[in-house]
């Protein structure tokens, strides 16, 4: 089929938009540390770019979206046919009708793929070993995220089933919430949690991060369309609507609960209704889209504070943002899904459709929560085991960014009375002995 060069071009473009997000998810993330780890943030996003990329390549692709010959195996993982992505090269356009170049096609998907991995480092700032997260990241995408990725978008058992994700709410965010929940049960407290403050360093680069984001995040959802044509641009608007909605109400959560509403508040707020709109972006009418965005407003902003009721250190809310966000658009889909390609019994229970669908965004949920979680948790256990999954107490309470890179990310010098600005090189030197507690695991 002849190359179309409209979708094309979008295809390229909205590509971009996605790989964006990653260096605005570190922008984001990396304003919610403490000045003394922001570097070590920013860097565990920039890592899962690089190692996500080549594992993608190598084989990534192939076993999320080859068929293996196999009904039984072929349910949970895909083959070995586009190793090296060889035969993609060698294939002028996909075969779906798009007229996408089906290398521009693997190339938005793996911006999905790295994104989804950085994710998960929010939940363990300041706490784990750069190595060991760089291992993590190639382990974690090679036995969960590939394996999902086909179960829902590929020729996987949740495919068949037929369950609706436009544009990633159960393969991304449920993914990487559950495996955030589950790496920061196994990695453990940060020294000091809930004794010393922990609040964000620099709300300017959280609302830094959180703009690139809004502004990627219409690539990854008017981009899942896959064309040029009327639902993208209702994925586009409905992102636009969710995420305003959802920034709104959780001002007005923390207004009421807290008696002032924040600027983290605000860039939360818009990252939850994102996320939630994920999922139904191409499926619902703009009205829903507002229920979405003020359901996860709402939800989400109660939803962080659980980690303290349940005495787990989710370090900067990828819980209760993403998986709460992810589980809320999911499950939303059995109720408000409306459009036209969708069959009647695929439509959700306020336009007529039955039971199954609204079954099945339950069952999507919780399969993928469940995989991802369980296979986090051993990963992370023979991660520890075998080289150590988390810095010792000293670096920690010192500073992960001087500790383990030798760097800080604010060297402000000393400015003496002429004027004169002297810098003190940034040293990795021994530090005194630490008088901190053992790590609380």
């Amino acid at each position: 089929m002849k190359i179309d060069s409209g979708t094309t071009a979008w295809m390229l473009t909205a590509t971009a938009l996605v790989l964006l997000m990653t260096p605005g998810l570190a922008l984001f993330y990396g304003g919610m540390t403490r000045a003394k780890s922001v570097l070590n943030m920013m860097l565990m996003s920039f890592a899962s770019i690089i190692t996500v990329t080549v594992a993608w390549v190598l084989y990534g692709h192939s076993l999320t979206f080859t068929d293996n010959g196999n009904g039984i195996v072929n349910a949970f993982v895909g083959g070995f046919d586009a190793l090296g992505l060889q035969s993609l090269v060698d294939t002028a356009t996909k075969a779906d009708g798009t007229g996408m170049p089906s290398l521009v096609y693997s190339a938005f998907q793996l911006t999905f793929a790295v994104i989804t991995v950085a994710l998960i480092s929010g939940a363990v700032a300041d706490r784990v070993k750069f190595g060991a997260w760089v291992l993590f990241t190639v382990v974690w995408a090679t036995v969960v995220y590939f394996p999902v990725a086909h179960w829902v978008w590929g020729s996987g058992w949740l495919f068949d089933l037929g369950i609706e994700d436009f544009a990633g709410g159960t393969v991304v965010h449920i993914n990487a919430g559950a495996a955030a929940l589950a790496l920061a049960l196994v990695l453990g407290r940060r020294v000091g949690w809930r004794k010393e403050p922990m609040r964000p360093h620099n709300l300017p680069l959280v609302l830094l991060g959180a703009g690139l984001l809004w502004f990627g995040w219409f690539g990854f959802n008017a981009g899942s369309e896959l064309a040029v044509d009327g639902t993208a641009g209702l994925a586009f608007m409905n992102t636009q609507i969710a995420a305003a909605v959802a920034a709104g109400a959780w001002l007005v959560v923390e207004k009421i609960r807290d008696g002032h509403a924040t600027s983290l508040g605000v860039a939360s707020g818009a990252v939850a209704g994102l996320v939630a709109i994920t999922p139904a972006c191409g499926f619902v009418d703009p009205w829903a889209a507002i229920v979405i965005g003020a359901l996860a407003g709402a939800a989400c902003a109660f939803a962080v504070g659980l980690k303290y009721r349940l005495g787990f250190d989710d370090s900067l809310d990828v819980v209760g943002v993403h998986m709460v966000g992810g589980v809320l658009g999911a499950v939303s889909l059995g109720f408000l899904a409306a459009y036209p390609f969708l069959d009647q019994q695929g439509k959700g229970l306020l336009y007529g459709g039955g039971l199954r669908q609204l079954g099945l965004q339950l069952l999507g949920p919780v399969a993928v929560a469940a995989y991802s979680f369980a296979l986090t948790w051993v990963i992370a256990k023979v991660i520890d085991r075998v080289m150590g999954f988390r810095i010792g107490a000293d670096d920690e309470v010192t500073g992960i960014d001087i500790t383990s890179h030798a760097e800080t990310g604010y060297d402000l010098g000393t400015v003496h009375a002429s004027g004169v600005t002297v810098r003190t090189p940034v040293v990795a030197a021994k530090t005194a002995p630490s008088t901190a507690k053992k790590v609380d695991a």
